[in-house]
Formats: C-alpha cells, structure tokens, sequence
C-alpha cells in the first residue's frame, strides 16, 4: 500500500510539473508574441528629425520612461520608433510644438487592465490546451487499462447472500457444500490428499438461480468473489480478451482463496473450429488463454473457477474434461416444494394477505422459474399498490398469474357480441373435451377476457409434477388443443381464424410424436431428422433430412391422421355432451371468467369417455 501511495505522489508532482511548465512556457510565448505584434518601425534620431523638417510627422508621443518617441507620418499608416538622448526631451518638446504636430506624452506605466486585455486571449488558449491534456491523460489511461478485467469484486460492505436466500435447488447447495468446506477449511482435505474440483459449471435454463447460488457460494465461504460476463472478455482487438483472462486469474491468486465468477461462459467458450470460416479469431484465442489459465492452477491453491451457462451443448470438450471443470451442477427449473419455498422467500417484505395459501400458488404455476416467480409476486404488489390496498390478495396473485401468462388485460379491446359468442364457444369447446378426456390436466380456469395476443383462453394444471408424458396423453392433449375449433364448427359451421394458435400447437406435437418419440405404428420407434445444432448461431437452426421423400410423405400422412383422429375425437365428445356446452357458455356470456369449482358444478354429470379404434372405426365408451 505504501508504495502505491509514493508512486501515486510521483505521478501528481510529475502532473503539476508538466503544468506549471506548459503555463510558464504559453505565458512567455504570449508576450514575445504581443511584443512581436505591437512592435512599430525603427528608426534613427537623425532620420526623425529629417522627417519633421520636411512636414512629414503628424503625431508623436513622448515615452520618458524608455526614451522614446512614437510618431506617425502623413499618408502613411505604419507606426514609427525612435530612441532619443537622455535629457532632450525639453529640445524636442519645443521641436514639435513650432511645427504644430500633435504631441501626447506617456509618462505612467502600463496598467494591469491593459496587460489583462493584452494576454486574454492566451488565457483562453492555457485552459483550451490544459482541457485537451487531461482528455488525452484521460483516453491514455483508458488506453493502457484496455486490457485490464472488468470483473467485479463484492466488497465486504456489500450484503452478502447465503443459502439461506436460495430456495427450490436443494441438490444444487448439496453438491455446492464441498465447495464451501474447502475454501474455508482447506487443511481438511490436504491432510487427506483429496483434491477440490478447480471448475464448477452451472447448468440450467434462464432464472432457475446460477448466478444466486454462486453468490451464496461466496457469501457463506467469506472470500472474494470475482464476477464477470463471457462477453466482457472479448473485444474488437486481437489480444485483448487473452490480456483480460491473464489478469483476472492474477487478481485472484493474488486474494486466494477466491471464486470466479463466469456468467453466460458460452460467449466466449464455445467449440473452436465452429462457424463460418472456422480460423483462429479474437475469441478462440481467449478461449485458449483461459483453458491455460485452469490447467495451469497448481494443487489447491484456492482459487475456483464457477461459470452459468444454459447452452452446456456448445461449449468447447476442452472446457468439460476433468481438470478444468470436474463437475457440472444441474439447477433445473423448481418442482412444487421448491416453487413454495421460492415464494415464500419472496414474500418475506411483502405484506401477504393471512387466506393466501402459497402452496395453492405453486400449484397453479408448474414450470415456473425462480425469476418468474420473483416476478409474479412482484407484479401482484404492482397491482395491489394500482388498487391502494394494504395488502396482497389472493385475486392479485392470480391476475398476476394470467399476466405473466398470457399477457395484460386488454380492457380498451371492444368486442362485438357476435365475436364475444364465438370465443365462448371456442373456450367451451377446449374445456369440456379437456374435462372428459381421461388423460387430459384438468381444467383450472376459462376465460373470454383478451389478454396480450389471445382473445380467451382456457388453463388446464396438472394435479402433481410430471417428468414423463404417455401417448395417451399426448393424444388426449391433441383432442383438447381441436376442441375450439371443432367448436365453432358445430354451432356456426363456418369456423375462424381463432384456432391458428391450437393448430400449430397441436401439429408440432403431431410430428413430434412421429418423427422423435416413435409413437407411430407404421413407422416405428425411429428418430427422423437429427436436430442441427449451428454452434456459431448459438441455436437450433432446423432439422437435417436423413430419410427419403417417400418416409416424409409417410411423415406426413402420419401427423395428418393424428390430427384427424384428434378432429374426430373432439367432435364426439362435443355432439355428445352439447347442452352442457351450452350451459357453460351462457354462463361464461354473463362471468367472462369461470374457475375450476364453477366449471365442476357445469360438468358435474359428465363421465370421463373411453375411445376405442382411429379413423373412421373411432368410438367413445
């Protein structure tokens, strides 16, 4: 520290000499300048008084100061200057009051209003040049800094996180323990000749918490922690990004035990040789410093690499082999009890009305991450707060959950009643083919209320978590997707643009069923059309067609009977059970919006259905 501060006080005298030189230097070229300037014409006694004998002088001024004379000929508008003996300045009075030329005398000194006018300009011209010195300081340090990281460091005074503050990723804190232990008691493992992982990679979709739990990490190890993002590293420049990772891994050895922190690592590690022209560009050369930079640790030196990432795919098999990162931690999106404990840690600073229950929360938002959890709580207060109310109700958090689902109310939109009719049956139709179908969720919610791009919609939850999803299940899913439109085909018999949405909904789980999951009898348990990772997009670019034409006419055939049966199947059930529809619709005209309890009540007497054979044999039981 205290040779920082020697050369921190060699820099400043060196800066104030510089500037005290510049301004010594401009202040003496102004005046050589002004006296340059200012200067008249010379000239000798002799020929002065020759000029006055012959009528030329006009005017003079007497300087006794410096004994000199300053005059003016006629028709002539030059300056003239002469020296005259010491003592003369009598004689040379009386000289120029018997020729009659105007005479002045100049016997005081310059004033300082006269130096200040005179060297004004120049004034302007210093601040001008000292303005432009400290931007080029300035862009010289930004210069020489290029190269530096741009990692932050948590300081101490900074609220820390522990695990404590992470919630829904218990095996993820697990696997993370090991991490912690060995950063604040690293004598533990050496005595045993145990070697702690030098990378650990976070993987998992966007909000499920990476960047948290290598925080909490951080915060209950009590060390440094060094954030950066992928991007950060690399730059127009050759060399740079290999500059910055060289200086981020010396930070850190230098404040072992440390963490870095690599947020979004497939900017910068992605799989080399990849994309169009595959040469060795600025962010391959990072990538190859950094990979240095781990190997090149030695035997538990204390500082660990972490980096997020939810693109593990592309990422370069040198970064995953052991050595480098050893271990990838999975943080995956929150099953029913994390998303409670989510919500409960979120709603610790806000004031919750007492009759809401957060596990019911929870159950209404599978699939949920920790950040959209973050965020319904968030716009439930946002429209508490809208409403001046004290507290959050449970009416909050659900239009919070129809917002982030389908998107704010849309109250300006103006439907005809014509129109309005048309969306109830369509919802209906979604509904009851979902409440009849054995395998199909059940139904939570309908609504004709237009929200973002939907003009309606009907939410169908699972009862518990699914990790598995049946044919049964996908067909049942098909039926219910058709059944809106199948709807309007029944009452109106001249269907709507409303179904598009369903349809291509409806027609990726057909081909998917086809094409991935070997549900098609004529085809069988066959993968059709290997997914093309384009590693330089960063994302899946299309499907690589590795069968024949005459297979992808069959393909086609395949999804269009799925769809049909599905078609068939929803208007059965519809035909079927055609005065319920009814009843739920002229209930939804008057509500808008019916829940799950009012539903049950409409489609109490309705039967789960069986359906036996396809196509044209297709039957309900």
């Amino acid at each position: 520290m205290e040779n920082n501060k020697e050369e921190l006080n060699k820099k400043r005298n060196k800066s104030v000499f510089i500037y005290i030189s510049l301004g010594l230097l401009i202040f003496f070229g102004a005046q050589r300048y002004n006296q340059s300037i200012n200067a008249p014409e010379t000239s000798t006694f002799s020929e002065f008084q020759s000029q006055i004998d012959q009528g030329l002088v006009v005017e003079a001024t007497i300087k006794e100061q410096s004994n000199t004379i300053q005059y003016k000929l006629r028709n002539d508008d030059l300056e003239y200057q002469t020296d005259y003996p010491e003592g003369f300045e009598g004689e040379i009075f009386k000289l120029l009051i018997e020729q009659n030329i105007i005479l002045n005398t100049d016997t005081e000194p310059a004033g300082m209003q006269d130096y200040f006018i005179a060297f004004l300009p120049w004034i302007f011209l210093a601040g001008f040049m000292f303005f432009m010195l400290s931007q080029v300081r300035s862009n010289g340090n930004q210069i020489m800094q290029f190269g530096k990281s741009k990692a932050k460091e948590l300081d101490e005074e900074s609220p820390k996180v522990t695990f404590k503050d992470v919630a829904g990723a218990e095996e993820a804190k697990e696997e993370l323990e090991e991490i912690k232990e060995f950063l604040k008691s690293p004598e533990k493992f050496n005595k045993l000749g145990a070697k702690i992982p030098k990378g650990v990679l976070l993987v998992g979709p966007p909000g499920t918490g990476k960047t948290l739990l290598a925080k909490a990490v951080a915060g209950e190890s009590n060390v440094p922690f060094f954030s950066i993002s992928g991007s950060d590293f690399v730059e127009m420049f050759v060399g740079v990004g290999a500059s910055r990772v060289r200086d981020l891994f010396k930070k850190a050895k230098e404040s072992s035990p440390a963490i870095i922190f690599i947020d979004e690592i497939d900017a910068v590690g992605r799989m080399r040789g990849a994309g169009l022209g595959g040469g060795h560009d600025e962010r391959e050369q990072t990538l190859n410093q950094l990979l240095v930079e781990m190997d090149g640790f030695e035997a538990n030196q204390g500082v660990i690499l972490m980096a997020a990432t939810n693109r593990p795919d592309v990422l370069d098999p040198a970064l995953l082999r052991p050595g480098r990162f050893d271990r990838q931690v999975i943080v995956d999106r929150p099953d029913l009890k994390g998303r409670t404990q989510i919500l409960k840690v979120h709603s610790i600073d806000k004031p919750i009305a007492k009759n809401v229950n957060l596990e019911t929360i929870a159950k209404q938002t599978p699939g949920f991450t920790g950040a959209d959890l973050a965020n319904l709580l968030n716009e439930a207060a946002l429209l508490a707060a809208r409403k001046s109310k004290k507290t959050i109700s449970i009416s909050d958090i659900e239009n919070s959950i129809d917002r982030v689902l389908a998107g704010p109310e849309k109250k300006s939109q103006i439907m005809t009643e014509e129109e309005k009719l048309i969306i109830a049956y369509h919802e209906t139709g979604h509904a009851l083919v979902g409440w009849a179908l054995p395998n199909a969720d059940p139904i939570h919610k309908v609504t004709i209320i237009p929200r973002g791009r939907a003009l309606g919609y009907t939410q169908a939850l699972p009862e518990s978590e699914k990790y598995l999803t049946s044919k049964a299940e996908l067909k049942d899913r098909l039926a219910m997707l058709m059944g809106g439109r199948v709807a309007e085909e029944l009452i109106f018999a001249d269907p709507t643009t409303g179904a598009s949405n369903d349809i291509e909904k409806a027609t990726e789980i057909a081909r998917r069923m086809v094409m991935e999951f070997g549900m098609s009898e004529k085809l069988g348990p066959m993968l059709y059309g290997k997914g093309t990772n384009e590693v330089f997009l960063g994302r899946d670019y299309g499907r690589q067609q590795d069968y024949s034409d005459e297979v992808a006419s069959s393909i086609d055939e395949e999804v269009k009977n799925l769809l049909s049966d599905a078609h068939n199947i929803a208007g059965k059930i519809l035909a079927k059970f055609k005065k319920q529809m009814e009843d739920m619709v002229r209930v939804l005209m008057e509500k808008e919006t019916i829940d799950r309890d009012e539903v049950a009540k409409i489609f109490n007497k309705i039967k789960k259905v069986q359906i036996t054979g396809s196509g044209k044999s297709l039957k309900l039981a």
